[in-house]
C-alpha cells in the first residue's frame, strides 16, 4: 500500500505534521515511539497554554488531538529511505518496503558521539540491523552493543543464526537473554580495530573483544544512514524555510534539523512540514 505522507518520528514534530497532513486529507502513516526525553520529563514551564506540565500529560494532549484522524501508527523503526523519483520506498527491519508519495522526517537527534571507527566500519562489519544482517554472519562469532530495549529482542533473534553472540549491555540490568548468549556488563566500548573489516572491539578499560560481526543498535541513527543522499550542515538535516531537504518530496523538521531543541519549535516546524508535504502531495496528484 503507498500513503500520501510517511512519517518518521512520533515526537511532537512528527505528530504536528501528521495532523497537519491529515487535515489536508492525506493518508498519513507515522513510525515511532513516544521520545523518553518528553514522557519522562516532570515538569516543563514554556510550552504556550501549559504554564507548568508533565511531559507525559502533554504528550497524550498531542495524541487526543490526533484521535479524530485516520492516521496509522507503526512503532518499529525505519532502516533506511530511498528516493525513487515521484514516490519513496521505506525499508523496515524485516526488509518489508512500505511506499509513501513523499516523506517528513522527524527522528530526533541522536546526540551521543560514534564509537571510534564506527563510521569507517559501516558495512565492513558493523551493522546497525540484527533482524536485516544476521543472515550475513550465520555460524560466525558476532557482538551486540545494546542501548535500548530493541536490541535484547535482536540479540535473542540473532544468537538463533551466528555461531555465538556477545551481548554488551549498555542498557539495563535484569534483561532476559538467550541462555545461548554471554554477556558483558559494567564495560564502556570504545571503538574498533580492524584492517579492511572490523574484527576488534576495544574497551575503555583496555579489554578486546574479537568477533567477524557487531551490531549497534541505538534509539536513533545519524540522518545520513537513514538518508544516504540527504544533505547535512553541522550533523543536522540542511532544510530551508519550508522544512525542505535536498531531496524533492522529503522534508525534515524538529531536533534533527538543529538547535535549539524545543517542544514548541518542533510543533511549529511540523505544522510546516505537514502543510509545505501536503502542497507537494497535491501537485503530484493534479500532474
Amino acid at each position: 500500500m503507498r500513503y500520501d505522507l510517511a512519517v518518521i518520528g512520533a515526537g511532537p514534530a512528527g505528530l504536528s505534521a501528521a495532523l497537519n497532513a491529515s487535515i489536508r486529507n492525506k493518508s498519513v502513516i507515522v513510525f515511532g515511539k513516544a521520545p523518553d526525553s518528553l514522557v519522562k520529563s516532570n515538569s516543563i514551564k514554556n510550552y504556550l497554554g501549559f504554564p507548568d506540565v508533565k511531559g507525559l500529560d502533554l504528550y497524550n494532549s498531542f495524541k487526543k488531538t490526533l484521535e479524530p484522524y485516520e492516521i496509522e501508527y507503526i512503532e518499529e523503526r525505519v532502516q533506511t529511505v530511498y528516493a525513487m523519483g515521484s514516490y519513496f520506498a521505506l525499508e523496515m527491519k524485516d526488509g518489508e518496503m512500505i511506499e509513501s508519495s513523499a516523506v517528513v522526517v522527524a527522528s530526533g537527534i541522536d546526540l551521543g558521539k560514534d564509537l571510534e571507527n564506527e563510521e569507517k566500519f559501516f558495512a565492513k562489519g558493523v551493522n546497525y540491523c540484527a533482524t536485516c544482517d544476521a543472515a550475513l554472519y550465520r555460524g560466525k562469532d558476532v557482538v551486540v552493543i545494546g542501548y535500548n530495549e530493541e536490541s535484547v529482542e535482536e540479540a535473542n533473534f540473532t544468537a538463533e543464526i551466528v555461531g555465538s553472540l556477545t551481548y554488551v549491555n549498555m542498557y539495563k540490568e535484569g534483561i532476559s537473554l538467550n541462555e545461548k548468549i554471554k554477556v558483558i556488563e559494567g564495560e564502556k566500548p570504545i571503538g574498533f580495530e580492524g584492517d579492511d573489516k572490523a574484527n576488534t572491539l576495544t574497551f575503555k578499560s583496555g579489554k578486546q573483544i574479537k568477533a567477524e560481526g557487531f551490531f549497534i543498535i541505538r534509539d536513533s541513527s545519524k540522518p545520513q544512514r537513514l538518508l544516504p543522499s540527504v544533505k547535512l550542515k553541522d550533523e543536522h538535516i540542511a532544510i530551508d524555510d519550508l522544512m525542505q531537504t535536498n531531496i524533492k518530496g522529503l522534508f525534515a523538521c524538529g531536533d534533527i534539523v538543529g538547535k535549539p531543541y524545543q517542544i514548541m519549535k518542533a510543533v511549529g516546524q511540523g505544522q510546516v512540514a505537514g502543510l509545505e508535504a501536503s502542497k507537494y502531495i497535491t501537485s503530484l496528484k493534479n500532474k
